[in-house]
């Protein structure tokens, strides 16, 4: 017998069983970008390696280990995209969307980052990414914070997650304290693990990153970075901070927050939860003005944020919030007897013409009565429909509510399609 081929590591099937969940998420957030005013705007997954490489910055975990980067036959290098705000604004710039003008976008779909395998993090995995282009006030900065927020009550786990704000300043700001951090780090160069001494020199904010304790404590003692904002700096993150007051989102300040892609300035933040061991953020982004420039555009302001989805089903399914999710069918057909078959076939095309919200399976193949009401409990189904020859005779059809609510009843067939709304109100 030929080998079984498996899926590659880290990248997984998402099984009949477990799409209803994804369903449910994808259209929460397609309706909650949508009452904002986002268009969405869908971009290839392979882009040119040049393009992740000059946004998200070459001294970055993410280009330094973790993309998926190759040659084609012509030998362009080429990259399956880690994120998508770089390639959102390609895209933007290409077709001439950015430039004074703006724009509300959202997009979803795979990225790929070689990581080691974990609950939550995958080498293929699903985003939610929302980009804002054209406003530099701090109002649409608290907007893309309020649109998640708006999302995570839809789903029920508000109380589960928590804003954390920060501001990384403008770049002339952030330079500044830059020298001054490595001043601070150089000192203590000793205590320091081999991750932060590299990126010392080369990133110095990302050792404000560090996971390791040891060098979170050391970073006590650290300069911040808001003892240097200038007046405009400090303005902008408390009219930020200020809008969500006024709005009723709780936040705290982490002056800790850096994020891991060169791009952001000023406002930047994370939604953390505890309720996923160590890797707690869901959703994270901010502002990241001088992009659309450094990609070849001219300059324009940007904000936005990204979203794991794979994260917040997992959270979902922590919190069991998934119950009630149901599965693929309304109505399932079952059909006892000569001639059944003809007439159900009928009836279940009547019903998808007549009532096209509800999902309709037919009963194909052989099988008992028995076997055909598993079958129909099997598939979620909430009503059995049920033909057999006395039905066929009276021109009738008989109603079963599996979940054993409703008593069961028997109608012609010309009322069908006004009786079973009734249980589905």
């Amino acid at each position: 017998m030929a080998k079984k081929i498996q899926a590659i590591r880290g990248m997984n099937d998402t099984l009949p069983e477990q799409t209803p969940v994804w369903q449910k998420l994808e259209s929460l957030i397609r309706q909650t970008v949508s009452s904002y005013g986002y268009s969405e705007i869908r971009m290839p997954i392979v882009e040119s390696t040049h393009l992740f490489k000059r946004s998200i910055g070459e001294v970055t975990d993410i280009v330094e280990k973790e993309m998926y980067t190759f040659e084609d036959r012509n030998g362009d290098s080429l990259t399956l995209r880690p994120e998508g705000t770089a390639s959102c604004v390609r895209a933007g710039n290409e077709h001439g969307l950015l430039y004074n003008q703006e724009r509300r976008l959202w997009y979803t779909g795979p990225m790929f980052r070689h990581e080691r395998p974990q609950k939550g993090r995958y080498r293929q995995f699903h985003q939610v990414g929302i980009e804002a282009f054209g406003i530099a006030t701090p109002d649409i900065d608290a907007e893309v914070i309020l649109l998640s927020a708006r999302l995570w009550k839809a789903l029920g786990i508000e109380q589960h997650v928590e804003l954390q704000l920060n501001s990384l300043g403008s770049n002339e700001e952030r330079n500044v304290y830059k020298a001054k951090l490595i001043e601070f780090l150089q000192v203590r160069e000793d205590k320091l693990d081999e991750d932060s001494k590299r990126r010392m020199l080369t990133n110095p904010l990302r050792v404000l990153d560090s996971k390791n304790e040891a060098v979170q404590a050391i970073l006590e003692d650290a300069p911040k970075l808001s003892d240097y904002f200038g007046d405009e700096t400090a303005a902008h993150f408390a009219k930020v901070q200020a809008y969500l007051d006024a709005a009723g989102v709780k936040y705290v300040i982490n002056e800790r927050i850096v994020r891991g892609l060169d791009y952001y300035n000023r406002t930047v933040f994370e939604w953390v939860t505890s309720s996923l061991g160590s890797q707690g953020t869901v959703c994270a982004g901010g502002r990241y003005d001088g992009l659309v420039e450094q990609l070849g555009g001219k300059a324009t302001p940007g904000v936005g944020f990204a979203m794991g989805l794979e994260r917040i089903i997992l959270m979902l399914e922590t919190l069991e919030l998934n119950d009630d999710v149901k599965g693929d069918v309304d109505i399932y057909s079952i059909l006892v007897g000569e001639g059944t078959d003809i007439a159900g076939f009928k009836a279940a095309e009547l019903i998808r013409d007549q009532l096209p919200h509800l999902k309709m399976m037919h009963h194909c193949g052989a099988g008992n009565f028995k076997k055909q009401i598993k079958r129909a409990d099997k598939s979620g189904a909430k009503v059995a429909l049920i033909i057999g020859e006395s039905e066929l005779e009276g021109g009738c059809v008989t109603i079963k509510d599996l979940q054993g609510n409703v008593e069961q009843q028997t109608v012609a067939i010309d009322s069908l399609v006004k009786v079973l709304p009734t249980y589905f109100a």
